[in-house]
């Protein structure tokens, strides 16, 4: 299953590369304020469902431009469907529109509710990081570990504004100035799938980040685990797929911004009324 995601991925990369030889032509329409989508993302995941259709044509797919396909009807019944492929076929899409070459192709595989497959195609540096539940994470064949940083204080953390519900921004503002005290550095490069593969690389002590869909962490987060590190909602849960909130890092740091984010008053997850069946 992971070396046919990796083929998939690698397909949606030659048509981002192409694509991005000449961004002026990429039709670009926008799908709510702030949140765009181009032919681009809609022909890379195309070729992604009809790669792993072929392969598995059993299987149900939850992808950011389709929605929900494959008999799973409401966010609970893809929690426990058989199998789901949750997809983002070019995560950091503002980044591409604007020719920063900060993206990616993200593909997770779901069993019953656990990410067991994960595949995080960075196209324009020829980056792959795949990671197979219990069997360790890599990027280019080469083993990765999160970092061994035990502290806050010192840490390069990565993150992500909560563009697309604003009413996350005056919460968000406070975590923001309360980390950048203690930390090292924050990094807002714009592609979550990116930022949590840079936790399981060791770049990223630890990341977090409110607003987050499904395909926007799904694959990012089966490498970290897989790497050593920790990742949860801000409470420090498991159901971190389907909060809209994420904090990813190294054991310790984990622990420690769970403690920070916790105590954060956040609005109510409408998640659940967004994930809807393809056509609805």
């Amino acid at each position: 299953m992971l070396n046919t995601a990796v083929k998939a991925a690698r397909k949606a990369g030659t048509l981002i590369n192409r694509a991005s030889l000449d961004i002026d032509r990429v039709r670009i329409s926008r799908k709510d304020e702030n949140d765009f989508v181009t032919e681009v993302d809609e022909a890379c995941e195309k070729v992604i469902i009809e790669t792993l259709s072929q392969a598995y044509p059993s299987h149900g797919f939850l992808g950011e431009e389709s929605g929900l396909t494959g008999g799973a009807a409401s966010q609970e019944q893809a929690k426990q469907a058989e199998f789901i492929w949750v997809i983002d076929p070019l995560d950091g899409t503002t980044n591409f529109i604007h020719g920063m070459p900060v993206y990616a192709v993200s593909i997770a595989l779901m069993h019953k509710g656990q990410i067991t497959q994960a595949v995080v195609y960075d196209p324009s540096r020829n980056d792959l990081f795949i990671a197979s539940k219990g069997k360790g994470a890599f990027l280019n064949d080469r083993r990765l570990r999160v970092s061994r940083q035990d502290r806050i204080e010192g840490s390069l953390i990565g993150t992500g504004f909560p563009f697309k519900r604003l009413e996350h921004m005056d919460p968000y503002l406070a975590m923001f100035k309360e980390i950048s005290t203690k930390a090292a550095g924050l990094r807002r490069p714009g592609a979550a799938a990116i930022d949590l593969a840079y936790v399981a690389a060791g770049r990223y002590d630890a990341f977090f980040e409110l607003g987050l869909m499904p395909w926007d962490a799904a694959a990012g987060s089966l490498l970290i685990t897989e790497a050593g590190g920790f990742v949860g909602n801000f409470k420090g849960d498991s159901d971190y797929l389907f909060s809209e909130n994420i904090v990813a890092g190294s054991p310790k740091v984990f622990a420690q911004m769970v403690q920070l984010l916790s105590s954060y008053k956040l609005p109510p997850s409408d998640l659940a009324q967004r994930l809807r069946p393809a056509g609805h």
